[in-house]
């Protein structure tokens, strides 16, 4: 593995970090990022899987949250996104040929933690299109423990007048040969650049972190990325529509969604949540789409639920989520 880059000075976290290059086994190459307890032995890993557009440096709060309760974080740049290579001549297209290509990232990712010798069990935790990514790899054997979900994109919330007919012009837009162009109504602004205030937007109701984002992307280009293509979107919807005709997995799962959110189905999640013999579905008033970066009232109480439910003792999630009740 070859040390890659990390901007530390725009992350916000505390703790040292170490960031790789890997390749996945078509040759695509990724980045990860590593956060370990400081002067103690962890008790766990947490392989986090980011949503669309994100990166690991937006993580690094997080990361030092699940330190305070011992355990380590292994967090990942899909393919088309971050830092990791871009899959078009145009780096703002979020892009992939197919969904399935996520699961080599996967794999690659679990392939660095074994080499790495990070302390087991492993437990996921999956935001927005890692939500989806996440569950398709519990499905082929991700050897984890507990699997922690927020706001999965199980289900995209297209308007109302677009939602019935959403999957078709994915797919007639493939077809046709646009596949690597926009998908209708997006374009090369980031959303978080160009599209929202603090106030108002679907991400968080923190403007402290809607904040951070934005100079986040101001400062470092490269982590910058726009619209979904054609292809993502009907790799997407396919996706989707495959996994919520599958049964559960037989793993012990949270699954959290906002009431005020705006970017996936919470019916969907509802839906699936409901079938899921291990699973809770834990339903957070006024939290927008960014549970791990809402209101602290808000992100500490999911992530109370969600280091529970990974076996952390009181007195660790006390020190990870002390406001959370």
């Amino acid at each position: 593995m070859e040390p890659a880059p990390f901007h530390g000075r725009v992350a916000g976290g505390r703790l040292p970090v170490r960031a790789f290059w890997l390749r996945a086994d078509d040759g695509v190459r990724i980045r990860v990022a590593l956060w370990q307890p400081a002067g103690a032995t962890a008790t766990g890993t947490v392989l986090l899987f980011p949503g669309r557009t994100e990166y690991v440096e937006k993580y690094a709060p997080v990361a030092d949250r699940l330190a305070g309760a011992g355990l380590a974080t292994l967090a990942i740049d899909w393919r088309g996104q971050g830092l990791a290579d871009r899959l078009l001549p145009d780096p703002d297209k979020g892009h992939v040929r197919d969904f399935g290509d996520y699961q080599r990232d996967v794999r690659a990712a679990v392939a660095a933690a074994r080499a790495l010798g990070l302390a087991e069990p492993f437990h996921l935790l999956a935001h927005s299109m890692g939500g989806c990514i996440g569950l398709r790899a519990l499905h082929e054997g991700l050897g984890v423990r507990t699997a922690v979900f927020s706001a999965p994109m199980w289900g995209i919330r297209f308007p109302p007048r677009v939602a019935p007919f959403a999957g078709t012009i994915a797919r007639l837009g493939r077809l046709l040969g646009r596949g690597e162009a926009y998908a209708p109504g997006t374009g090369a602004a980031s959303y978080v650049l160009a599209e929202a205030t603090a106030e108002d937007n679907d991400l968080t109701s923190d403007a402290e972190v809607f904040a951070r984002l934005v100079e986040q992307l101001r400062q470092v280009r490269g982590l910058r990325l726009g619209g979904p293509t054609y292809r993502w979107l009907d790799a997407a919807i396919g996706e989707m529509r495959r996994l919520m005709a599958m049964p559960a997995p037989d793993i012990p799962a949270l699954a959290a969604v906002g009431s005020a959110e705006a970017i996936v189905s919470a019916d969907a999640i509802r839906a699936r949540m409901a079938s899921w013999p291990l699973g809770r579905l834990r339903e957070l008033p006024g939290a927008r789409h960014e549970l791990l970066m809402e209101r602290a009232p808000i992100r500490d109480a999911f992530l109370a639920d969600a280091l529970d439910l990974m076996g952390a003792p009181p007195e660790a999630i006390a020190r990870a989520a002390p406001a959370a009740g």
